[in-house]
This record gives structure tokens, sequence and C-alpha cells, in this order.
């Protein structure tokens, strides 16, 4: 706003002294200080409110001025309650320096004068975001992006005082302040704080509340925005597990549930303007989504291995540009199901995947550009390329694990499917050439059907899983795994329930222990009598012997199985 405004506004008890040539200066914001020096209080734009209390005698006034007037404030308003009229040295020192002086009126409050201004600077400044937003969302949608969500959170930040974050369904951090940019200054939102708020967000979104949803950690309140693919509202004819785990969400540190309609719309502004730049990450996928899908479609149909091997030399440049040779591969196979099974999950798994396999440690939308996900039905199917170095894969002697895929993400993502889906994924050995990339789609889909035979709504399994006789137990009808389990445990839980003995705490380790009944004994901090009575006890109650192979092998399977 403009000094000239505040004269014109008769509640405000202004008076001015001096400086009507300066009655055009901007008026950033607004500081009320007796302090002898305020200097590091002030950023310029100001309009300061003092008392007088910092002025013991005449020569004071000079110093008191130059410190303002080199701070870059726009003015100078004093009151009049404290000395009555304003002091001329004060007067004088304003007019050498050219900084405007007001008198405020004894009967004005300086609250009365903060909150108005601070009602204008703030209305001026989400007009001018606004008119930004609308500039920069028709430079984008015509060209070249125009620098991705970072440039909006600077805007945020330079003209509203809000701090913001873009983060990915799993919490990943695709945009924030960076250091020397516009946004405030604060601590970096910590990776843990990111994955709470994307959990809370995908809860919220389930439940079917209306964004923005207020989350506090800590001493710290957020307002989640949701960022709608292609900038849309949600349809009322669509199901929301359709795109739930695969939009991006606006943080903001702020409680936006008092905030105007104005301010609200202008937020609604910017998400639209980041989903413009989430569609364009994703028109930049599609290349290497097509040669995923053509790959995957020479391996199912059997292809010579030579014709297979020629499209992953068309892959790998795309993939791994500068690197000139084809790399190993890794196959990774995920599924999204909901109960009910009405919706298609392969779209979503390949998000998902595409979401996943990028390092949970890395920020900004650009790590994906290695990984090519093709999707069919419920099931999405990364192909990883790992680069050869030495002729050994970069990373060959652990590649993508599958128990650290779903460390960081593995709460959100549980929130997202909020008890009525299942996130499963398989991950096969690495490969090294063609020929081995059928065997390794394999690998991957049994290693996904050992994960969903566990508990739990996010699961995964690897390659190294698979020379089990794990790999059986999926395999095994639910009926017939329930009887099995039910005949040879339940009388020792239900024995258990009555006794607090522990007989299948005390089974468990007998079995890890390879039947040993010293090193049981120690491990349960039991004297081997003690241990002696209880297996008698478990073999009495399921008429087993725990001295043969066989029976050790049932009760390993069924507690495996429940």
């Amino acid at each position: 706003m403009r000094l000239r405004a505040l004269l014109d506004t008769d509640a405000l008890g202004l008076r001015l002294l001096g400086g009507e040539d300066e009655l055009d200066r901007t008026v950033r914001g607004v500081m009320t200080t007796d302090l002898r020096d305020p200097s590091r209080y002030l950023s310029g734009g100001e309009l300061v409110l003092t008392g007088l209390a910092w002025r013991r005698d005449a020569d004071d006034s000079e110093p008191f001025v130059r410190i303002l007037v080199q701070a870059g404030v726009a003015a100078l308003a004093a009151g009049e309650a404290e000395l009555g009229d304003v002091p001329d040295d004060l007067v004088v020192a304003c007019a050498r320096h050219r900084l405007p002086l007001f008198a405020v009126h004894e009967s004005v409050a300086f609250a009365t004068i903060t909150e108005h201004v601070v009602r204008q600077v703030s209305g001026e400044r989400a007009g001018d975001l606004a008119a930004v937003v609308d500039r920069h969302r028709r430079m984008m949608t015509s060209g070249p992006a125009g620098g991705g969500p970072d440039v909006v959170l600077d805007l945020l930040g330079s003209d509203l005082d809000l701090r913001a974050w873009v983060l990915s369904p799993t919490g990943r951090l695709i945009a924030g302040p960076k250091p020397g940019g516009q946004q405030p200054a604060g601590p970096e939102l910590p990776g843990e704080v990111c994955a709470q708020l994307a959990g809370e967000h995908l809860a919220a979104t389930r439940t079917g509340r209306r964004g923005p949803h207020r989350v506090t950690l800590g001493t710290t309140t957020y307002s989640l925005f949701p960022i709608r693919t292609n900038g849309r509202s949600p349809q009322p004819s669509r199901d929301v597990r359709e795109t739930v785990l695969s939009e991006w969400l606006l943080a903001v540190e702020a409680d936006a549930s008092d905030w105007p309609e104005e301010r609200l719309d202008l937020l609604q502004g910017v998400t639209q303007l980041i989903a413009v730049e989430r569609d364009r990450r994703d028109a930049a996928r599609t290349v290497r989504r097509r040669l995923a899908q053509e790959v995957l479609e020479l391996v199912q149909t059997g292809a010579a291995p030579a014709e297979i091997a020629a499209r992953l030399r068309v892959a790998a440049p795309v993939l791994l540009p500068g690197l000139g040779a084809a790399p190993h591969w890794q196959v990774v196979v995920a599924r999204v199901e909901w109960d009910g099974g009405e919706i298609d999950g392969g779209p979503v798994a390949q998000s998902l995947l595409e979401e996943i396999l990028v390092d949970p440690l890395s920020t900004g939308p650009e790590p994906s550009d290695r990984i090519a996900v093709a999707h069919t039905g419920d099931e999405a199917i990364a192909l990883v390329p790992l680069p050869a170095v030495g002729g050994e894969p970069e990373g060959s002697e652990t590649g993508v694990l599958a128990d650290q895929l779903l460390r960081s993400v593995r709460d959100p993502l549980t929130a997202g499917l909020d008890g009525d889906g299942r996130l499963t994924l398989g991950v096969s050995a690495a490969v090294h050439s063609a020929e081995g990339l059928r065997g390794a789609l394999e690998e991957a889909r049994h290693a996904r059907r050992v994960a969903a035979a566990r508990p739990g709504r996010v699961c995964a399994a690897g390659h190294q899983e698979l020379a089990s006789h794990v790999l059986l137990l999926p395999f095994v009808p639910d009926d017939v795994r329930r009887a099995f389990t039910a005949r040879l445990l339940d009388p020792l839980r239900d024995y258990d329930r009555r006794h607090r003995a522990e007989l299948i705490p005390t089974l468990e380790a007998f079995l890890d222990c390879d039947g040993s009944w010293t090193r049981c004994a120690t491990r349960l901090h039991l004297h081997v009598n003690t241990l002696r009575y209880r297996v008698g006890r478990i073999e009495q109650l399921t008429s087993r012997d725990l001295s043969r192979l066989e029976d050790k092998l049932d009760f390993f399977l069924a507690l495996r199985m429940s």
C-alpha cells in the first residue's frame, strides 16, 4: 500500500509532519519499537511506530532517524501520548533525511494502525500473487515449463510469507525451500515428517474429507492441499481409490482453517499450477513406459533373445544417457488390489512403482528417469537398469532389495490403502542378458505371490526368499492352511491362555535352536528341566513327538502360516 492511503483513512488519526513529496512510497509492513537501535529487526519498507521512549534529549533524534533511513523504512509515525506534541528535533532530523513523519493522535492505539496496515498489505500481496500465478500458468500451458514447482513456492514465500513443500504420495520431497530462495527461513522438513504428512493426507482423502486438511505435528501446524491430476476437482462418479495413491500434495506451514475464501482460492490456483508441471513430468515418462511395454510384450510372447536384446539396446541410452553400454537389469512386479475387485489397479501400481523405485533420500521430480514401468490389468512391471561397471552391475551385491523398497513408504501407503486395499511387490535377481529376462519376470512374479501370502497391507519379497520351502506356502489353499494350523497350534494357544504357560514362544525358540536343549534353555532363561517339562506338555497336547523331523517340520510350517 502507499503512504498516501494512510492519510486518507480518518480512523487512523495520522497527521503529516513532513515528507509530503514522499507519500508515494510503498509500505510492505509495520513495526512498533522504542529501541534506540532497531535495525536488526528491520528489512525495509516498514512503517515504524514509536512512542518515543528511546528519546532522552534532542541529540537522540538524529542517530535514530539515520538508522531507520539506512534500513530502508518507508516512514516513521510518532505517538503523542507520551510527550504531547512530537519534538521539533525529530521533525528536523526526518526532513534532513527525507523520511516521511506522521504524528499519531493519543486516542489511537498503535494496534489499530498495525491491524489496518497488515490487512491492506496482505490483501494487496495476495492480489499481486494471484496475478503472477495466473501469468505463470498461461506461460506454462502455452510453452516450455516456467521453472517448475520451485518457482511457485518462491512466490508463496516472497509474497505471502508462507513456507511450503510439494510432496509425493509416499512422502518424498518434490520441491521445497532452497537456501537463498524467497521462502521464509526455517529448518528443513525431515523425512519422517514428510512421511507423516503424506500419511495424514492419504487418510483424510480416503475418508472423503475436502482439502485443505489440517495437521499438527509437535508444535507446528500444516495445511495439506491436494494437487489433482490435470488440476481437476474430484469427480463424484469417480472412485477416489483410482487416484489417491498417485497424486502429489502441497503442504503449507500454516493453519488455513480461518483463511478467507480469497486466500483459499489463491492456494487452489497454486495447486492447479503445480498440477500442470506434474502433467509435464508424466508426459515425459511416456517414452520410458512405451519401451517397457514393448520389451514386456516381446518377453511374454516368447520372442527371440536377439530381438529382445535389440530392444534393450534402444532402451539403455534413454534410461542411462551417456553410458553407451547395455546395463544389467532387474525386474520388479507390483500389484494393487482393492476389496471387491471392481477397480483396475494397474495405473495406480504403475505410478506407485515409479515412485517407490526412486531413492527415498533423493529430492526433485526427475530421479525416475532411470525407471521404465509398464502395466497390464492390476499388475505393473518395472525394468530397472543397473549400469555395468568393470563387467559387473553397479551395486550388483545389492541392487534393488525388497525389504528396503518399502521401509520409508509403508506407513503413508498403508493409510492410503485404508483397510480395503493391498500393495504387494516382488523383486528378481539381476540378469545380464536378454535370455535372462523371461526368467527374471517369472521370478519377480513368484516373489510377489510370496509377499501376498504375508499379513499386512504393504508387503514385498525378493528373489533370495525363493530358495526356501516358504515358496510353497502361498499356493496352499486358505482353508487347508487354517485347518492345518488350527489342528496343531490351537491346543497350545488355549493352554497358554488358561495357564500363561508360554508354550508357543517355547516351541518357536526350541525349533529356532534346532532342538538343542542347552541353547534353548539359555535363550529362554530357563532351567533345562523346566524346558523339558514344557516340551513334554506340547507333545502331550498335540500328540506329536518333537524328536521326529517330520513333526518338527509340521510345527515349523504351522508357525510360519499362522
